[in-house]
Formats: C-alpha cells, sequence, structure tokens
C-alpha cells in the first residue's frame, strides 16, 4: 500500500486516535493481580554469544540471548491489563542501538535518499477517510496541510484529563526538521533523537541502514540488560526514577519542574546507560518496535509454554482505535508521570498508527548477525 497517500494527520482525528498513547489506564484493573505461572521448559539453545566473526556495528552493542519475564511484574503497581499475564520469553542475541536514532543520523539517511517523512508530504482527504469513521467531516483546507503532533507548552489548567486535545497541538509544518512547527529548526540539535517519523518512515532508515526495528521481546530482552525480570532499566526502585530516565516531574501537563534536568526532549545519553550500555531506553521519547499492537494477545498466549522469537499478534486491535492498524511502542516519554501513562516501566505497552508521529516519538534498530558482513580474521 503507498503510505505516500494514506495519512492522517489533523489535530481533531490524530487526537482522538494517537494520543491515548500515554494516557492514565492505570485504573483498568486492581494493581495486584499479576498471575506468573510455573513455565513448561521447552529445550531452545538460544545464541547467547556474539559470534566471534562478527564485528560489533559502530554505535550498537551486544545483547545476550536470554529467557526472562516478559509483561507485569507481580511487584508493578503501574501494570495494565494489555501488560498481562507475565510470561517466560526466549530470543537470540542481536545488536542494537547504543542510543535512539539522532537527527544526525536521521539526516545522513535523508541526504543520501532524498526521502520524505510522512508528516511532510500532501493530504489527501479522500484516501484518508477510508480509515475513519464512516460519516466523518472533511476538515478545512487549512488544517488539511502536512504537519504533526506537538505537546502544547502553554496549558495553564485542565479541566478533564479525559480531554487530550488541551495539551497536544496540531501544528502545521511540524516536521523531523521543524520539531515545533515551521519556524524551528535542528539546527545545532544534533544529538537529539529524531522525532516526528511515523512507522513507514522508520521502515525506510532500516532499509538504508540495514537494520531493523526490534520485536516487542527483543527490546525487553534489551531494556533488561544483564537481568530477567526488572520493573525498570536500572532495577525495581521507583525513587530513582528522576535520576535515570528523563519524565514529567510535577502536575501533568500544566507544570514541568524539571527536577532531572529537562523539562522536556533530551539529548541522548543525557543519562545514565543501563546494565549493558543502553542509554535512554526508559523516557525521552517512545520508542517503536515492529510488533502489531493487540491489547489482547498476552492473554491469548499459551502462557505455559516458553515463548521463542515471537513476533507478536499476527493481528492488531485496540479498543481505543478500531479503526486503524497500530504497532506497539515502548519506554515512554518525556511526558510520561505517575499519574498520567506510567510508561517509564520496560513491560508497558502502547500503541501508534501506522501514519502517525508527534514529537515524544521516535526509534531505534537492531541487527542480528545474519544481516551483517561476516569478518574475515
Amino acid at each position: 500500500m503507498n503510505f505516500q497517500i494514506k495519512t492522517q494527520r489533523l489535530l481533531v482525528i490524530a487526537i482522538l486516535l494517537v494520543c491515548f498513547n500515554c494516557k492514565n489506564e492505570t485504573k483498568e484493573t486492581p494493581k495486584n493481580n499479576v498471575i506468573e505461572q510455573e513455565i513448561k521448559e521447552e529445550v531452545y539453545d538460544v545464541l547467547k554469544e556474539k559470534p566471534s566473526n562478527i564485528v560489533t556495528p559502530e554505535g550498537m552493542v551486544w545483547v545476550e540471548g536470554k529467557t526472562f519475564l516478559r509483561g507485569a511484574k507481580a511487584s508493578d503497581k503501574f501494570a495494565m491489563m494489555r501488560e498481562k499475564p507475565a510470561h517466560k520469553v526466549s530470543v537470540d542475541g542481536f545488536f542494537m542501538d547504543i542510543t535512539e536514532v539522532t537527527n544526525k543520523k536521521f539526516k545522513a539517511f535523508v541526504d543520501a535518499t532524498g526521502y520524505v517523512t510522512v508528516a511532510e508530504r500532501p493530504i489527501d482527504w479522500e484516501v484518508m477517510k477510508k480509515d475513519l469513521p464512516s460519516g466523518t467531516q472533511k476538515p478545512h483546507d487549512s488544517i488539511l496541510q502536512p504537519g504533526s503532533l506537538i505537546f502544547n507548552k502553554n496549558v495553564n489548567a485542565v479541566v478533564n484529563m479525559n480531554n487530550y486535545s488541551q495539551w497536544w497541538t496540531w501544528k502545521v509544518g511540524a516536521n523531523w526538521k521543524h520539531p515545533e512547527g515551521p519556524n524551528s529548526s535542528i539546527k545545532g540539535k544534533d544529538d537529539l533523537p529524531v522525532v516526528h517519523v511515523a512507522y513507514e518512515d522508520a521502515q525506510a532508515y532500516c532499509k538504508w541502514a540495514n537494520r531493523r526495528l526490534p520485536t516487542e521481546a527483543e527490546w525487553e530482552a534489551a531494556a533488561q540488560g544483564t537481568a530477567t525480570d526488572n520493573i525498570f532499566t536500572w532495577g525495581n526502585e521507583f525513587d530513582k526514577l528522576n535520576d535515570n530516565a528523563n519524565t514529567w516531574q510535577g502536575t501533568f501537563p500544566v507544570k514541568n519542574e524539571g527536577i532531572d534536568g529537562f523539562k522536556y526532549i533530551a539529548s541522548v545519553k543525557s543519562y545514565p546507560a543501563n546494565s549493558i550500555g543502553l542509554y535512554d531506553m526508559m523516557g525521552n521519547v517512545w520508542e517503536l518496535t515492529s510488533d502489531l499492537l493487540n491489547v489482547n494477545y498476552y492473554k491469548e498466549l499459551d502462557t505455559s509454554k516458553n515463548q521463542i522469537n515471537p513476533k507478536g499478534a499476527t493481528t492488531a486491535y485496540s479498543p481505543d482505535n478500531p479503526y486503524q492498524k497500530e504497532h506497539v511502542i515502548k519506554g515512554g516519554s518525556f511526558l510520561c508521570h505517575a499519574s498520567y501513562c506510567a510508561s517509564f516501566r520496560i513491560s508497558a505497552r502502547m500503541g501508534v498508527s501506522i501514519d502517525s508521529g508527534s514529537d515524544h516519538n521516535g526509534f531505534r534498530t537492531i541487527a542480528t548477525p545474519d544481516m551483517l558482513v561476516v569478518s574475515e580474521d
């Protein structure tokens, strides 16, 4: 399908279908009903160590193959239904970007290929409306212009926390080169994560770089580092959040105190790496994975068996966005707060539609040994 003409980039519709990525869903179920059951171990020889004939690509780190506990942990008070039940997963080893893909790296891709991102392309209403509720009226042409969602930094008060349009703004002219609108730029911001990228944009970058997006299981394995069942990348201590992740402090969305040193997006490597050298796996920007989001996926798994290199759900399903296919995003962003989203946890999983981006969505890539050139040594 040609996503150049399949776009979902206007304020009202985007607010409806995208902004639930970071809404507070912690009331979905009682907090401590995670059931972790005995696993019938299957014999599987995971690729643990890096093959000796493969050189680690620049800017990447080897993530050892492992068996670990994916999904909500029993002591995680923020866990949501879509993260349950926890279950054992085994993944083979792979290489992962040490940081999120930066403006500098994405610019190199665009300069080499001439690629135009989804947020920069004209909008075709006749195509767009096919993915919207029947009878949706066409917005004014002034709105149907290329752009993206940005967080409204000037919110002084909120009447209803379920009205996400109070802190999201559809900005015509916002894209990866102009993250806050047409009068902004990325000059001097090489080390910030690239944002306003849709799934198609990330896939195009991966093709150029000979990389791919991680599966959700691979992402969680990497976030765990040397651990196998942590809630956070640094362990299980919530009180260490501000020292280890770029998230919101204060009252969301009206006051960000910036206790951690940043009120909004931060340069990569601004916080400590996890135990295997990966930076910003929690907070800063959401990270795309290749898995489709299906909120019932974990519940439908046979959790008595170890899941081996799972690729995610075969069909997408989210009651919050029944009209579009979504992919799982991980890690939370600079907007996450305990009162809103609380997705600064390894097991947290939200969704974003294929043609949507915003100023708190980014990505990082992985490479498996079979994708790389073998060393002659």
